[in-house]
């Protein structure tokens, strides 16, 4: 997943839009309750692993996610472990996974008391305990100036989020909010877009897999 905007304020739902970017050959999951382990915890599964890159628990209403940062490191365990981790220990994820085993990420973790990101550049790990509002996360970082903050950061402050996205277009450009590179390996883009709304005990999804394009999103709430 490579951008991740949240919006969070004391006693009031979470509101979240996740934008992920991988490979169009890997195949995945739309959201649903995939893992028997975790009752009550909603999210997209990826075939290859068994992991996630966006998970909610309902009961809690807290949701958290991954994006894959700018720094590497090959051979290494699935990260897609790291939301499901978060979700069943909260702030105490590390003990249950060792972040110097993964590649480097950005890990979110939203809640209604707040929203904490944990990096990991692979070489140590900090956590940022994020202010009342709204927060662009990509792969370089909260917050940061990097040509796609830059760019859609106001935009998200005064247009909905949803309107946001299917203004836009695929694109290879540096400031793109929806990509899409012909590399070496495949295609790479932007394969999934969700819109989250969460609170303890009320879930709301709005998903696509073209969410460029607006008739194809499609709204499911939790429980119901």
């Amino acid at each position: 997943m490579c951008t991740v905007i949240c919006e969070w304020h004391p006693d009031t739902p979470v509101r979240i839009l996740a934008l992920r970017d991988e490979f169009v050959g890997r195949a995945f999951d739309d959201p649903g309750g995939w893992w028997p382990d975790q009752p009550g915890v909603i999210g997209g599964r990826d075939r290859s692993a068994g992991g996630s890159w966006c998970v909610s628990d309902v009961a809690s209403g807290a949701t958290a996610l991954l994006l894959n940062r700018i720094e590497r490191r090959e051979g290494t365990p699935s990260r897609g472990l790291l939301p499901l981790a978060a979700l069943a220990a909260g702030d105490r994820w590390p003990e249950r996974v060792d972040p110097a085993t993964m590649a480097s990420f950005n890990l979110v973790l939203a809640r209604a008391s707040g929203v904490t990101v944990w990096v990991w550049d692979a070489v140590a790990l900090h956590r940022l305990d994020l202010g009342e509002g709204t927060h662009v996360i990509t792969s370089r970082g909260v917050d940061t100036d990097d040509a796609k903050t830059v760019r859609f950061a106001p935009r998200f402050e005064t247009t909905a989020w949803r309107d946001v996205v299917t203004s836009t277009e695929p694109s290879s450009e540096e400031s793109a909010l929806v990509v899409r590179h012909e590399v070496e390996l495949g295609v790479y883009a932007t394969v999934f877009g969700q819109l989250i709304t969460a609170a303890p005990g009320a879930l709301d999804i709005a998903h696509s897999r073209t969410p460029w394009l607006e008739g194809t999103w499609t709204e499911r709430r939790w429980p119901g």
